[in-house]
């Protein structure tokens, strides 16, 4: 050998080892980083889950007004009792204005046993909750509940186990009673918003994105249209809000009310309907839209778009037969993940008119509406403690809400890249 060091392009060979060297120690330096970080991440979100699975499920500590042996002469339990007792108890129990609000919405004779028994248990039973655990405090503090129990509790006060997530929670519409109180209304109003927002956002976004990156030249104003774009999407979404609500709900009210169509179904003629939200979340998400459809659209090879002109293509043909259905994966994965921003949104439901208290179902785009969101945060800011069960509940339900959306887009868009492929 030498004794001189060899060289090359990088250097003396020492010099190339000792920037392998330092190469690889960054490497795993930054390599075990990420895999602190990656685990950091994921104990969060379990811990997140488990405590809202745990807010879900737990002992209550529960008092009937009137005990149900006592309604009968017999002292039978409701269960047994017949539609026409049943009946009778609601009449001599309930007042006549309830009475008759009852039979309004479905006479009494008509209703099902079942239905009977609950209106039994909630009208005159009326079971009062005095203290509640959550999940893992019932299974490791059992003592200190039995304590409770021994010590606190007044008489004829039962503990038993509840679960706030039923399908009687799923169907039920909204109550002041948290044992009664379900979000049917909350769920039927998300799938409005959402539906709205997808029609009104997505094809002005794809739309917006082909006219960028296809027509426009590079011009000085295009480019600031670019830049703002990109700068509209990381824009609060209380900005969104405050523009919704100058815009649709007070500028468009007579529109967006149903007032010009002669439409109206809301006490609110101002505009603060299902419609109004929907649209504001539109323009929440269309920046975020159109970005990721410009690199969807972008990635797409320009050898593609040349093969089709040399077929004798026009633009438009290229465009719409190659260059979109190239590039619809992509364009679906960017939506997907901005109607996952939108469904989760509470500051712009709230500004544009979100009701925290309604009992009515939306039935067209111009009524008053609630939301998921709207309803967790209200049922969270109460000061019981069972309220706060139920918002648990309803935060799986909005999760399992935003799964089944996304698992179905995703299906979509993986059937729609498999026929490109074939």
């Amino acid at each position: 050998m030498s004794e001189f060091a060899t060289t090359n392009h990088y250097g003396t060979e020492t010099d190339t080892r000792e920037n392998i060297s330092r190469r690889r120690t960054a490497g795993t330096i930054w390599r075990y980083v990420f895999y602190l970080s990656t685990s950091i991440a994921v104990m969060a979100l379990v811990i997140l889950i488990l405590n809202i699975i745990s807010g879900a499920f737990g002992y209550v500590a529960v008092k009937n007004t009137i005990e149900p042996e006592t309604l009968s002469e017999r002292g039978a339990p409701l269960t047994e009792l017949s539609s026409e007792e049943l009946i009778a108890i609601l009449e001599a129990n309930v007042s006549t204005g309830l009475l008759r609000r009852l039979n309004f919405e479905e006479p009494l004779a008509e209703r099902s046993l079942d239905d009977l028994v609950e209106l039994v248990r909630i009208r005159v039973v009326n079971p009062q909750i005095e203290e509640t655990w959550n999940l893992f405090p019932s299974i490791f503090n059992r003592r200190e509940i039995d304590e409770w129990m021994n010590t606190k509790a007044e008489p004829g006060t039962r503990l038993e186990f509840r679960v706030w997530l039923t399908a009687r929670f799923i169907v039920s519409p909204q109550n002041p009673d948290p044992q009664f109180a379900g979000v049917r209304t909350a769920i039927l109003g998300s799938l409005w918003m959402i539906l709205i927002t997808i029609v009104f956002a997505f094809p002005l976004g794809v739309g917006a994105a082909i006219y960028l990156e296809e027509y426009a030249r590079d011009t000085f104003v295009n480019r600031i249209i670019r830049v703002n774009i990109y700068n509209l999407s990381g824009v609060p979404s209380i900005i969104y809000g405050l523009l919704g609500l100058a815009f649709f709900v007070r500028i468009m009210g007579p529109i967006t009310s149903g007032a010009v169509f002669g439409a109206s179904a809301t006490t609110d003629p101002t505009g603060r309907t299902v419609l109004s939200a929907g649209l504001t979340l539109g323009l929440l998400i269309l920046p975020i839209i159109i970005i990721s459809s410009q690199e969807a659209i972008r990635a797409v090879p320009q050898s593609l778009r040349e093969s089709s002109y040399g077929l004798g293509g026009t633009k438009w043909q290229t465009i719409w037969h190659h260059v979109i259905p190239a590039s619809f994966d992509r364009i679906l994965t960017g939506a997907i993940l901005a109607v996952s921003r939108a469904t989760g949104d509470t500051a712009t439901l709230i500004l544009t008119g979100a009701a925290t208290v309604i009992f009515i179902d939306p039935r067209s785009l111009f009524t008053q509406f609630t939301a998921l969101p709207i309803q967790i945060y209200q049922w969270s800011a109460r000061p019981q403690g069972a309220f706060r069960n139920v918002a648990a509940a309803a935060i799986i339900v909005l999760l399992v809400l935003l799964l089944t959306m996304n698992a179905f887009a995703i299906i979509m868009r993986d059937r729609i890249r498999k026929r490109r492929l074939m």
